[in-house]
């Protein structure tokens, strides 16, 4: 039995309509499928000057995926920083690892989504700023503290000195009415008469035989007189 023209027609009318209600479908699964190029990071500061690493995830399929960060030195992981789950949206979502980084370092992300039909890394490597972050809690320099006002205690008077057995003369007792000793009588007290004693006495013994005289011969001219 021969197919018709018109009918042949309508096969393939509804043939090339399938095709494209498929091919639309496709276009449209694969634009809701995740990709890695849908996850980004970036290193910054946060509000208090510490360092920071973020991962977004603009996927709007809301797959969740499992974002891992590394440190690299040499082209090879020297630790591993975090790892952390994600849930993308259109809109953006993001995780937030405390990292203090130096300028210039590289960081690896490691994505693993959509039950592993996503696992690769962000590429290129993240790359720190050249500048470190500068936290706010900076530490106090050390003050010294101020002169204190309160006066020194001057130094304790030393007491009187004692008079030494050469010079000075002792105190008189307590109830003793006689006078003290002249103080320059005290070595001949101790030591008996001085080196000069002997000539002072000398020459009083002369001086008192001279006024003697004096009077004697006065006494004879006044007599003398007084005759005549």
């Amino acid at each position: 039995m021969s197919i018709s023209s018109r009918t042949a027609r309508s096969v393939r009318i509804l043939g090339v309509t399938s095709a494209a209600a498929a091919l639309t479908l496709g276009v449209a699964g694969n634009a809701l499928a995740c990709s890695i190029r849908d996850f980004s990071a970036v290193a910054s500061c946060d509000s208090a000057g510490k360092g920071i690493i973020t991962v977004k995830d603009i996927d709007p399929s809301g797959k969740e995926a499992t974002v891992t960060v590394y440190l690299e030195s040499n082209g090879a992981d020297e630790r591993k920083v975090g790892e952390q789950k994600v849930t993308g949206s259109k809109d953006g979502a993001t995780v937030t690892f405390s990292e203090n980084w130096a300028p210039n370092a590289q960081y690896r992300i490691r994505v693993n989504a959509n039950g592993g039909q996503v696992d690769a890394d962000i590429s290129p490597a993240l790359t720190t700023p050249g500048k470190a972050c500068v936290t706010s809690q900076t530490t106090a320099p050390a003050t010294t503290p101020p002169a204190s006002n309160t006066p020194k205690p001057s130094a304790t008077p030393s007491s009187t000195a004692t008079p030494s057995e050469s010079g000075g003369t002792a105190p008189a007792a307590p109830g003793d009415n006689s006078p003290s000793p002249a103080a320059g009588s005290s070595n001949l007290a101790e030591t008996g008469a001085g080196s000069s004693t002997p000539l002072i006495a000398g020459i009083a013994a002369g001086l008192v035989v001279i006024g003697g005289g004096a009077v004697f011969f006065g006494m004879r001219r006044r007599g003398a007189s007084k005759n005549n």
